[in-house]
């Protein structure tokens, strides 16, 4: 069958409910193949974007879709990526043809842009010759219809964590605004010695997606917030996606408090699926997980070299970060948060 290649024009709304349309019925899309992340990370990065769509003969149905964005940095290269700033990206297709036929676009667009390297964020693997990022593993597991089956499917421990948090007296609520949420995550990156993420974007996210995004803080009996979290919805699925904690809240048990209240209101809502997110392997989230009882499955990031010799390690188990890392814990909050934002934009 006759394939066409198109660019998804952001200011075209047939095409973009086209797009959407085809995310929502496709097995293997995401919520990170969603129309809306063209112009947040234009709005909000300023990187250039090449949404692709395979189309069958003239005006036909869609068959595939590839989000692209372009990031390019002195600091952190060049790369053409499916998709920045998301844990999920490459091709998204009916079929082998359409899928191939939108990778193909996507490396001579490589080629023509002169990156560093093509980076698609594939869960399943497809292309063995292609050299692979290996570091990061992913946490899904079926919600059980009955809010009591959830909570003994905890194993004992972490179950012990969500009773105490409970007996603690803390409680949860839905934000309108990040303002509770993104004060609790730029204190939290930067005790982990990493750049913030821009208010700006976490804004963009709510007004974007809607009621597909939300925020669940936690307060103390006092009222005072110290834990929060940033979800998406898709389909039958939640996937908590960025996170805060105040000092406080281990004392009180209240990220297994927090975790469990969104997995009690999805299981309330009749979604399927808590899907728990990435994770760098061996570290102090991907135990975290586990101990709640889901188990990892391996993330195929695979990357079509260009101008590289191997596969770029931005991230900070690299060691040459080590330093830098050690110093951004000690800066004050209002400098991290104004300085995080400039570098977060190209690390995608």
């Amino acid at each position: 069958m006759e394939l066409t290649i198109h660019r998804l024009d952001p200011n075209n709304a047939s095409d973009t409910v086209r797009w959407d349309d085809f995310v929502r019925g496709c097995a293997q899309a995401t919520f990170f193949h969603r129309s809306g992340w063209q112009a947040l990370i234009r709005e909000v990065f300023r990187h250039d974007t090449y949404f692709l769509f395979a189309e069958s003969g003239a005006g036909g149905g869609i068959r595939g879709v590839l989000p692209l964005g372009h990031v390019k940095s002195r600091l952190f290269g060049n790369a053409l990526v499916s998709l920045p700033f998301s844990v999920y990206g490459g091709v998204a297709a009916l079929d082998e043809q359409a899928a191939s036929a939108l990778e193909r676009e996507a490396e001579c667009l490589a080629e023509r842009l002169g990156v560093d390297h093509l980076e698609l964020r594939n869960v399943q693997r497809r292309h063995a010759d292609w050299p692979l990022q290996d570091l990061y593993v992913t946490f899904r597991k079926p919600i059980e219809p009955k809010e009591e089956a959830n909570l003994l499917a905890i194993p004992r421990k972490q179950r012990a964590m969500v009773r105490k948090g409970i007996k603690n007296g803390l409680t949860s609520h839905i934000d309108t605004s990040v303002d509770r949420f993104f004060a609790l995550y730029a204190d939290n990156v930067r005790r982990h010695g990493t750049p913030a993420l821009p208010k700006a974007y976490f804004k963009a996210l709510l007004r974007i997606f809607g009621p597909d995004c939300e925020v669940l803080t936690v307060c103390s009996p006092d009222g005072h917030p110290i834990s929060s979290v940033l979800s998406f919805y898709f389909r039958d699925e939640v996937l908590p996606y960025y996170a805060g904690d105040a000092s406080a809240a281990r004392e009180l048990a209240a990220n297994d408090f927090k975790y469990w209240e969104l997995m009690r209101r999805a299981c309330a809502r009749g979604l399927k699926v808590f899907d728990y997110g990435r994770s760098k392997q061996n570290t102090g989230s991907y135990a975290f997980k586990k101990n709640w009882g889901f188990e990892p499955t391996p993330l195929h990031y695979e990357y079509r070299l260009y101008k590289s010799d191997s596969v770029p390690q931005n991230n900070p188990s690299n060691a040459k970060y080590r330093l830098l890392i050690a110093a951004w814990r000690r800066m004050p909050i209002q400098l991290t948060n104004w300085l995080g934002p400039k570098i977060v934009r190209n690390l995608g």
